[in-house]
């Protein structure tokens, strides 16, 4: 989807390595090795991450180690793209039509920065008719890939609506906490 946009395909595997994996550090060989691309081409693509100060280094011993600098100016912006190139996302996205027929998915900010959410918390909103088996095998899938739950929630559009109307607490938690539309827009969402 990005390849119109970031027209280097070594630079948007990095991106998504870090963003996909924020809490990381990687050193130059071991981003070779993730990406598959030539180590020339990996160490120019970091060195112009590393300019613009969208990856900063740290010399360790005898390597330098890379990593999400989180003071950037579009730290965040770049967060809701690459949240929309996670495994969770491209599943849903390719499989949408198997789930059902959906008006609104909203993937939670904390799941994609692998932040722990309380137990009344959910990671993944679905709004629409869902075929219940579909949308399950699907989150099984993740949550094995991820080797982690996810919390999900899904209901009619007549039941979010009235959920919305009259303040459910558990509707209004998620609508409040930063997400990124998957299906849908945001201002509608909340509206």
């Amino acid at each position: 989807m990005l390849e119109k946009i970031i027209t280097s395909r070594t630079r948007r595997k990095i991106l998504e390595l870090f963003f996909h994996h924020p809490e990381k550090t990687h050193y130059l060989r071991e981003i070779v090795r993730q990406v598959g691309d030539e180590v020339n081409a990996v160490k120019r693509e970091l060195d112009i991450l590393s300019v613009e100060k969208l990856l900063l280094r740290e010399k360790r011993l005898n390597k330098v180690y890379f990593f999400l600098n989180k003071h950037y100016l579009f730290y965040e912006e770049f967060f809701r793209i690459f949240a929309k190139t996670t495994f969770l996302s491209r599943l849903i996205l390719e499989n949408i039509s198997k789930i059902g027929k959906i008006k609104y998915v909203a993937l939670s900010m904390k799941f994609v920065k692998n932040i722990p959410i309380k137990n009344d918390e959910v990671h993944l909103v679905i709004v629409g008719v869902v075929v219940q088996v579909e949308l399950d095998e699907l989150i099984a899938q993740a949550e094995k890939t991820y080797n982690r739950s996810i919390n999900y929630t899904y209901m009619t559009e007549e039941e979010f609506k009235f959920r919305k109307k009259n303040n459910d607490p558990f509707i209004w938690r998620f609508l409040k906490q930063p997400k990124v539309m998957l299906v849908g827009s945001d201002e509608e969402f909340m509206k």
